[in-house]
């Protein structure tokens, strides 16, 4: 008696939920570790065709003395000390910068003790204080520009311009670079001419305040503004403070001990 060992095969009934879930799970965690290393890929692609090229640091523009010269030859310009030493610097620098007011005077209120001064039991020896001493005893010819650094100095270097035609211009820039000069400047001024008298008022110990008052309400340095950012397009400009010692560049908030060596070899 021979028996039939052919069975019909079970009927499959449709997944239930938590199977399909589980089925879309997977399939999904498959396609996100081949698209995540697929980016990967690109990634590191990318990075191997940049690797020492995007990397490497632009290389340094030359300054040409002359063009340094002109700085000191050009009618307007805040000239100080000799125009003719064999030692001549250039600042760019803005007064709503915060790190120019560390080059000025150390800006402790601003950085904690970032730039500690010597005079504070620190090493910082603020540039600017150096510079100018320097110049007030002629052995340097110093001359400070505006370069925009941080957006909101136009209008208080239009103030320091009007200051300088009053012989006025180290009264108004200590104030301005101030802490209290640096806050007017980024939460009140922010070249807002209707600020003006604001502005004003903060200097009138320092200046002749219906003299300055007129002289930013007329504009009359309004176009130095442009004119300053092309010198310092013309002089290599990487951002503020920067300063040039004859055609060597500190670009940044260098303590003086840093650009003295500089000096003393351009006055030998």
């Amino acid at each position: 008696m021979s028996h039939d060992t052919h069975h019909p095969k079970p009927k499959l009934g449709p997944l239930s939920p938590a199977v399909m879930l589980g089925v879309l799970l997977a399939a999904l965690a498959v396609y996100l570790v081949f698209k995540t290393q697929t980016l990967e890929q690109r990634v590191q692609k990318i990075e191997d065709t940049v690797s020492g090229v995007a990397q490497q640091p632009e290389p340094e523009q030359p300054v040409d003395l002359n063009d340094v010269k002109a700085q000191f030859a050009k009618e307007g310009n805040m000239v100080f000390g000799d125009p003719k030493s064999k030692a001549l610097v250039v600042e760019f620098s803005d007064p709503s910068c915060p790190f120019c007011h560390a080059a000025a005077y150390g800006a402790d209120e601003i950085f904690q003790g970032r730039f500690k001064t010597v005079a504070e039991g620190g090493q910082y020896r603020p540039p600017v204080q150096e510079l100018r001493a320097l110049a007030e005893a002629g052995k340097i010819g110093y001359v400070t520009l505006y370069a925009n650094g941080h957006g909101n100095g136009e209008l208080s270097t239009q103030a320091l311009y009007c200051a300088y035609e009053q012989d006025a211009f180290w009264q108004a820039h200590d104030l301005l670079y101030s802490k209290a000069g640096y806050d007017l400047i980024n939460d009140v001024v922010k070249n807002d001419t209707a600020k003006i008298p604001e502005l004003v008022d903060f200097l009138s110990g320092a200046v002749n305040a219906g003299a300055l008052s007129t002289c930013l309400q007329n504009g009359t340095y309004a176009g130095r503004i442009a004119e300053d950012m092309q010198s310092a397009q013309t002089l290599g400009f990487r951002g503020t403070p920067m300063f040039i010692v004859n055609t060597q560049k500190f670009a940044g908030a260098y303590s003086f001990a840093e650009m003295e060596p500089a000096i003393n070899e351009a006055l030998k």
